[in-house]
């Protein structure tokens, strides 16, 4: 911000001229909210907000004021990855981490993978579920001590003794404990309430509980259900009170059944819903966060030998392969659709890749893309500030070389990025 100094009676004084503003010419503009591709727009952006969006290429009546060169480009909103892991991605030695990491560990290792996150395009993710690491790098990304995407966090995922995100599973009986509702364990309708305070507490944005068993945890199950249904009731009441919205965790149907009639907002991953289950998602307006790329990448490391524990990799042979034939079912159906990956599950920065898969199952790419710009700032309630390119919203803007309708790779390679008004990647 460009500051007048002015000198009265031997007295400096600093006044704050008007911030200039931003003009961003761009080729083409992704309009989410009426799914259509405008040509030769210009975005005006002031401080972290756009400020008007206006046919042609408007020249700046300011000189001082910059342009960014967009015009051989396609411009859309920031996109929002509704399931990622940011505390962790996936190796080898993954397993060994929580003996081997202190929560430093796990700090210091978000950092960089909140960063290439951002810098692929993701101006804001929902964290499903850490050590509760994920809510400190939240509130640095905020406080602009760090970079990375705006993070809506579950903070810890909810379990049953046992279940899928019991944090204890697979230690020694010297060391696995008795953990409750304090670490993210529940195993009745007052624990189910107390767990939910303690994540408020403890400055989680939602909750996600883990609905069946799943694949990557070192425990028999990939599919049973896990929780009763009033205890996944007693959970979304409970979160509703404190503003919170649930995502649910389900590979088998009879917990994806319980969590959506108790329920919970999103259904994550969804891999053996029946027919039933997503007739009953449309009468309950639950969205599917489908994971595509997950199953896809889970499955093909399971043939590494020595990748995951013995136990995992049939799970994960079992599973993986699936997800995209329900998410093809569940979408001609006409459930709702949030884009999310799992990515930590599978290398940061890649999360763009699951456009491809659902494009390649049937969706059209429009659709691709409102579901990870407009349908997530619906789950979020952030429909005023997020997910479109206009006037009041955000300034989370990406460009990418190619129109994405026509060619939906080329949001895997995202080269400008913006967001809050500052740039991240400049368009080289």
């Amino acid at each position: 911000m460009k500051k007048l100094l002015f000198i009265f009676c031997g007295i400096l004084f600093a006044s704050a001229a008007s911030a200039q503003d931003t003009y961003i010419h761009a080729g083409k503009l992704v309009d989410t909210k009426n799914g259509k591709v405008l040509i030769e727009r210009t975005i005006v952006v002031s401080d972290n907000k756009i400020k008007r969006v206006e046919n042609g290429y408007v020249q700046p009546e300011n000189p001082d004021e910059d342009i960014i060169d967009l015009k051989t480009m396609t411009v859309l909103p920031g996109l929002t990855d509704m399931h990622v892991h940011l505390e962790s991605e996936t190796n080898p030695q993954k397993y060994l981490e929580s003996f081997t990491f202190n929560e430093a560990d796990f700090a210091f290792n978000s950092v960089g993978f909140a960063k290439t996150t951002l810098l692929a395009g993701f101006t804001t993710v929902r964290e499903l579920g850490g050590s509760g690491v994920n809510i400190a790098l939240r509130n640095a990304i905020n406080s602009g001590n760090i970079e990375g995407p705006r993070i809506y966090t579950a903070g810890k995922s909810l379990a049953t003794t046992g279940g899928h995100a019991d944090p204890t599973n697979s230690f020694n009986r010297n060391l696995v404990g008795d953990p409750g509702p304090k670490d993210g364990v529940v195993n009745s309708v007052d624990d189910a309430a107390k767990a939910v305070r303690q994540n408020y507490k403890n400055g989680s944005d939602l909750i996600k509980i883990t609905a069946t068993g799943g694949v990557l945890s070192v425990a028999k199950s990939s599919s049973n259900p896990q929780f009763t249904e009033e205890e996944i009731r007693a959970i979304t009441n409970t979160a509703k009170d404190y503003g919170f919205h649930v995502a649910a965790h389900a590979h088998g149907d009879e917990g994806m059944q319980r969590a959506v009639r108790g329920g919970v907002t999103t259904i994550e991953h969804g891999t053996l819903m029946s027919e039933e289950t997503m007739d009953l998602m449309k009468e309950y307006g639950a969205y599917l966060v489908p994971t595509i790329t997950a199953g896809k990448e889970v499955s093909e490391k399971a043939e590494i030998e020595g990748y995951y524990p013995d136990l995992v990799v049939p799970k994960a042979i079992e599973i993986g392969p699936k997800i995209q034939n329900t998410f093809e079912k569940a979408y001609k159906r006409g459930v709702m659709i949030a884009f999310g990956t799992d990515a930590g599950v599978f290398e940061h920065g890649k999360n763009a890749k699951e456009f491809g898969y659902m494009v390649e199952a049937g969706m059209p790419a429009m659709e691709a893309i409102q579901s990870a710009t407009i349908t997530p700032a619906k789950i979020l309630n952030t429909e005023n500030e997020t997910g479109q390119i206009a006037e009041g919203f955000f300034a989370d803007i990406i460009a990418v070389k190619e129109d994405p309708t026509q060619n939906i790779k080329t949001l895997e390679e995202v080269i400008f990025v913006m967001k809050d008004g500052k740039i991240f990647k400049e368009a080289l």
